[in-house]
């Protein structure tokens, strides 16, 4: 039985989300969506030296978010582009 997973923000996210274009918004919003049904799918990516973080490229974007499997919760961390991704990593 497959359990859905509460989907959280950080305000960075969410002022990230809203500064995309609004073909590139419609997809990183359907690709978060589908993290709440599977939060390590086909693509995604841990995030070396980091725990449970992980990272889903979208287009020319990348969408980087922890997943809490005790709670069953993805906090969505950060959409950037590649250029500014990493930087505070």
């Amino acid at each position: 039985m497959s359990h859905r997973y509460e989907l959280q923000y950080t305000g960075t996210a969410l002022k990230d989300i809203k500064k995309l274009d609004g073909s590139a918004r419609h997809r990183v919003r359907k690709v978060i969506e589908a993290l709440a049904e599977d939060p390590r799918p086909s693509g995604s990516v841990p995030i070396k030296g980091h725990v449970d973080m992980w990272r889903i490229r979208v287009g020319g974007y990348r969408i980087r978010y922890t997943i809490d499997d005790g709670v069953l919760v993805v906090l969505i961390l950060k959409v950037a582009s590649r250029g500014g991704f990493y930087d505070d990593l």
